[in-house]
């Protein structure tokens, strides 16, 4: 199984590279963005790697950052997304455009990439929201209300100050990034009013 490779670029087209390695030239599907991150003809380059074999074929598809490459795995997990639609995903999108896509539930950016539908674009945020939606509020999503708050059990403090913001009129999106942002500086024992009015002063800045 092929993971990684270090080689040099031998040429490029559409869609795919051919990384000589030792000798040994290597075909790769990347996407658009990949692409254009690869270094001229003849220089060195490495990427991460991700081997697909069916009865009829071996594929590589590589990607330069790994975060890139694990979007790719977990895209394709997805019902209805293969291969050649992710990269398309990931020519249009980047990992931190698409980790926020999937926690507001926007299906319209997914469309924008080849081969992508509302159907597909629904399923893809539907079945990843559990997996990613946590992620976007980084450390802040783990936090729970205390029992003093009155506010029912368990809960998540983010996922409540994103509510409190979209309540007050702004995008769930906008409330997003500017609870993410918020939490980033404020400490496990962040109290619900304080993380709502951090988020504010993100929205307003």
């Amino acid at each position: 199984m092929i993971a990684r490779l270090r080689g040099r670029v031998d040429r490029a087209s559409e869609g795919q590279v051919i990384i000589d390695v030792g000798g040994v030239g290597y075909l790769v599907f990347c996407s658009g963005r990949t692409l254009a991150q690869l270094p001229s003809v003849g220089e060195a380059t490495v990427l991460e790697i991700e081997t697909h074999i069916r009865e009829d074929h071996i594929h590589l598809y590589g990607f330069v950052e790994m975060a890139e490459c694990e979007w790719f795995r977990t895209l394709t997990k997805v019902q209805g997304v293969g291969a050649k639609v992710a990269l398309a995903i990931l020519t249009v999108l980047e990992p931190d455009q698409l980790l926020q896509a999937v926690a507001v539930q926007d299906k319209v950016p997914f469309t924008r990439a080849s081969g992508v539908g509302p159907k597909v674009a629904a399923r893809i945020v539907a079945e990843l929201k559990d997996k990613v939606g946590a992620m976007s509020l980084g450390p802040i999503a783990s936090v729970k209300h205390s029992k003093e708050s009155g506010a029912e059990a368990g809960a998540g403090l983010g996922e409540d100050a994103v509510s409190a913001l979209v309540n007050l009129g702004y995008s769930r999106s906008d409330a997003f990034t500017a609870i993410a942002q918020a939490g980033l500086s404020m400490g496990e024992d962040v109290q619900l009013d304080d993380l709502i009015k951090a988020g504010l002063k993100a929205l307003a800045s």
